[in-house]
């Protein structure tokens, strides 16, 4: 990504643009217009919730597990060996079912998260092509690949508007 900015830098500097009213750079802050529209903080809060009745379950279900592991260590002495090796095999198939449920979570949770930006993202690029063909702007950056701009070219509230328009919510999976 810095290789990408210093040649970007580097084109900048040798091949001067003309920036007159019609050919203007501007910049939009992507990571504020992806949190605060309200398709992706609407995505965001599904998540969230999502994200917090799972592992509220997980967690009841570890207790349990060290529950029944805590039972199991005191009645050590009143099962025979063969009986208590039995049941130490179970709790731990039952323990490592749990790890890979909670891991398998935690991936879905993942890859519903990188779903709903991906689908903002592509509704995003036609409202911003959009923009740019009516205001007759050549180039809309990231806010994080300007080192220093006026603020008269931050665009991200009027992107934010137009994409609110667009796009009340995202559909997740």
């Amino acid at each position: 990504m810095k290789k990408l900015n210093i040649i970007f830098i580097i084109i900048l500097l040798i091949y001067p643009f003309n920036l007159s009213a019609e050919n203007q750079v501007y910049f939009i802050n992507l990571k504020k217009v992806l949190n605060e529209s309200k398709a992706g903080s609407g995505a965001q809060e599904k998540l969230r919730k999502e994200f917090e009745n799972q592992d509220k379950k997980f967690k009841n279900e570890s207790n349990a597990l060290k529950k029944q592991e805590t039972e199991l260590i005191n009645q050590k002495k009143t099962l025979s060996a063969e009986e208590y090796k039995k049941k130490v095999s179970a709790l731990r198939k039952k323990n490592v079912d749990f790890q890979n449920r909670r891991r398998n979570a935690s991936s879905n949770f993942v890859k519903k998260k990188n779903s709903a930006r991906n689908k903002l993202l592509k509704s995003l690029n036609p409202i911003l092509q959009k923009y740019m063909d009516e205001n007759g702007i050549m180039m809309i950056m990231n806010e994080k690949n300007v080192i220093l701009a006026n603020s008269k070219v931050d665009l991200t509230n009027t992107i934010i508007d137009l994409l609110n328009k667009e796009l009340k919510s995202i559909k997740l999976n």
